[in-house]
């Protein structure tokens, strides 16, 4: 549940934007990806968003039927345009973004009674992000979907940290305290933790995760990997998988659709970390998001052992 619009990429790396020449357009929106991810590893996946009512809101309602992603609770606002955003792609880790969301995203536009409430709590996950408790009535959408959740199935809370979309981001916190109440799982990297719960040092920010409600917290170290620790002691720090980078910024919902995947097949922590650190590094070694989703043989590919 949560954003979705249109990535408009450039096809030429290492280039700023103002002298590049040809775009490619692609689906986008943080959970959006996640859920194309999940759907690329086999799993029955659905996004509950708004479009514009315009010919980018009719692209993506393609890109999802063409994903296998149930777009049924994806529907139009006509006050508002479909989102964009464009990227410049210096590898390997510089990807500024720039979001035209103006005067308002269509994805901030949920409201709580138009919500398939049935629908929400039958998921075995339930998948949102800290964009959706931004603005209003997207963040009275959003609680509302977590209480009628009530922990039931997995809840996972992406932190998702995007400062410009927050009238105050000082006033953030409260929020996402809130959503935490009502999450079994809560992913972010380290500048997310520390808006989430003030603490940055990872293992500090895994316990007050834990403390503030939920059951893993998988925190996100980028060079030095990723951290899970569950509520009930179990513990893995698993280092990244070594890729040449070629576009970064769609590493984190591949990530996000494999822990999906691994929490569905019933996996232990450690491995459902290598997995989806493997499915982020793919995507980081590729030019678009959505579009560059691994395939369970992928990963799995990426994971075998390197012959002696």
């Amino acid at each position: 549940m949560g954003r979705i619009g249109v990535d408009i990429y450039p096809l030429q790396t290492g280039v700023p934007l103002s002298r590049v020449e040809t775009f490619g357009k692609f689906l986008g929106g943080s959970p959006t990806n996640v859920a194309v991810a999940a759907a690329r590893l086999g799993r029955r996946t659905a996004v509950i968003s708004r479009t514009g009512r315009d010919p980018f809101g009719d692209y993506i309602h393609q890109a999802l039927r063409d994903f296998g992603v149930d777009d049924r609770w994806v529907t139009p606002v006509a006050a508002y345009p479909t989102p964009v955003t464009f990227c410049e792609i210096f590898p390997p880790d510089d990807f500024p973004l720039y979001f035209y969301r103006q005067p308002k995203a269509p994805d901030l536009e949920i409201h709580p009674e138009e919500l398939d409430l049935d629908a929400i709590r039958a998921a075995r996950i339930f998948w949102m992000t800290g964009t959706g408790l931004c603005e209003e009535p997207s963040r009275a959408a959003t609680l509302a979907a977590l209480a009628a959740r009530a922990k039931s199935g997995t809840t996972v809370f992406d932190l998702d940290w995007r400062p410009m979309f927050w009238q105050d981001p000082a006033a953030a916190r409260p929020y996402y305290e809130r959503a935490l109440a009502h999450a079994t799982v809560a992913v972010g990297n380290l500048e997310e933790c520390e808006v989430a719960t003030g603490e940055r040092e990872p293992h500090a920010a895994a316990r007050a995760l834990l403390a503030a409600g939920a059951e893993l917290a998988v925190v996100k170290q980028g060079p030095k990997g990723v951290l899970a620790v569950h509520r009930d002691g179990r513990t893995a720090e698993v280092p990244p998988v070594p890729v040449e980078v070629v576009n970064g910024l769609g590493a984190g919902d591949a990530f996000g659709g494999s822990l999906c995947h691994g929490l569905l097949a019933g996996w232990d922590v450690e491995r459902i970390m290598r997995h989806a650190n493997a499915a982020g590094a793919l995507v980081a070694s590729r030019l678009a998001c959505s579009s560059a989703m691994p395939t369970p043989d992928e990963v799995d590919a990426l994971l075998a052992p390197t012959p002696n």
